[in-house]
């Protein structure tokens, strides 16, 4: 299981979709699409350089907090993502059925 790590910078980059993070100069993003009071995460993809380092977990925390603060749904498309809020229980109560 990856690291958790509090030190990935994620920026929500809201006219593309995504949270995006660049560590040691490689790209992690996680898509989504927010409407009806829900947040849909899509596709998580990180650098097969950064594989089990956490930054993954980063992106789809950012997500999950960023659907905490504005009071939305979570629905995780996404099997990392899905997967990640499962061990997660503290999220438990933002995800919602399509």
């Amino acid at each position: 299981m990856a690291e958790e790590r509090t030190d990935v910078r994620v920026e929500n980059d809201e006219a593309a979709q995504q949270f995006e993070t660049m560590v040691d100069g490689h790209r992690g993003v996680l898509t989504y699409s927010e409407s009806d009071g829900k947040l849909y995460l899509l596709h998580t993809e990180v650098a097969d350089e950064l594989e089990g380092r956490g930054v993954g977990s980063a992106l789809v925390r950012a997500a999950a907090e960023y659907a905490r603060g504005r009071k939305i749904g979570l629905v995780p498309f996404c099997s990392f993502a899905r997967a990640w809020l499962d061990r997660h229980p503290e999220y438990a109560d933002l995800v919602t059925a399509t």
